[in-house]
């Protein structure tokens, strides 16, 4: 079972189509088809279904595709080590970022990254914490960034430890509050992320201990919006501390939230059956090097 063969598989799977995998490997349409193939003959399945509209992987193609993934992954990590013997910097770190806090917490420190070692190359995906686990999970990316509690799969190094404030508009009954408890929101509308994002699970779990039930009014993708829905009056949120001393004049009242177990606790998650590249340690060396102890926190599984 040749690596290249496997390298084909993937790529099929990732671009829909073998035309598409091609082009993105530099390869010829049938080549690939040869490689794609022969991997199938050696494992004694069909890996995939070829359809008019694309591929779809069969349950013998899933696992293959999952053991193909970590075993690329560690073809990468052992590039990356050779080269660190010779004393190049190179390599890619494939690194996940959230859509809320990355551009506070996180750009700052790929700026320096790319300073210090700009042989290495940073590939960028942003998506909501879940979408991100699985993508780390699937070996799509290396690192990614989740809140706690993370699933025993993954290692964890917490980045920050924030709490949360409301989002109330004008007029509504809280307003003018310092503080506010999490059971006195769930009287108003809220306004959630949408489905992927982790914060969606910290409020779910603190409605399941407090028994209560949250009215959905609307959901968004990003803080500027849901800031904007609720200074409409549409309903109540939630926002970390953090992004909203980013913001000025946001039109709305944000008491803190006084429940200590409603709190917003981002870190780097990666696989824990997996070393670390090179290029990923240098990272995650970085964040521990600029970490603010103040907002922090303690590292390490149990927070």
């Amino acid at each position: 079972m040749e690596l290249r063969h496997l390298e084909c598989l993937v790529e099929v799977v990732r671009q829909g189509g073998f035309s598409a995998a091609a082009r993105t490997l530099g390869m010829t349409q049938p080549t690939v088809s040869k490689a794609v193939g022969q991997l199938e003959h050696e494992c004694g399945a069909r890996l995939l279904d070829r359809l008019k509209e694309g591929v779809r992987v069969t349950d013998a193609g899933a696992c293959v595709l999952r053991r193909a993934k970590m075993m690329l992954t560690e073809r990468d990590h052992l590039n990356d080590e050779l080269a660190e013997l010779r004393g190049l910097e190179s390599g890619r770190l494939r690194l996940g970022l959230p859509v809320l806090g990355s551009s506070i917490l996180f750009a700052p420190q790929v700026a320096e990254y790319r300073r210090r070692y700009p042989g290495i190359d940073i590939e960028l995906r942003e998506h909501g914490s879940r979408h991100l686990e699985e993508q780390v999970r699937s070996g799509e990316i290396e690192m990614g960034a989740t809140l706690y509690p993370v699933p025993q799969d993954f290692e964890w190094q917490q980045v920050i430890d924030e709490p949360l404030v409301a989002l109330l508009p004008a007029g509504h009954a809280l307003a003018g509050r310092r503080t506010v408890k999490f059971k006195e929101l769930t009287a108003s509308p809220f306004i959630l992320f949408e489905s992927g994002f982790v914060l969606n699970a910290v409020l779910a779990r603190a409605c399941r201990q407090r028994g209560v039930e949250l009215e959905v009014a609307a959901r968004g993708a990003h803080a500027d919006f849901i800031i904007a829905l609720v200074s409409a009056g549409l309903g109540v949120s939630v926002l970390p501390r953090l992004i909203i001393e980013t913001r000025n004049n946001i039109g709305v009242s944000t008491p803190l939230i006084e429940d200590k177990d409603i709190r917003w606790r981002l870190g780097l998650i990666w696989r824990r059956s997996l070393s670390l590249s090179p290029a990923a340690e240098k990272w995650l060396a970085l964040v521990r090097e600029k970490q603010s102890p103040a907002r922090s926190g303690r590292s390490g599984r149990n927070g």
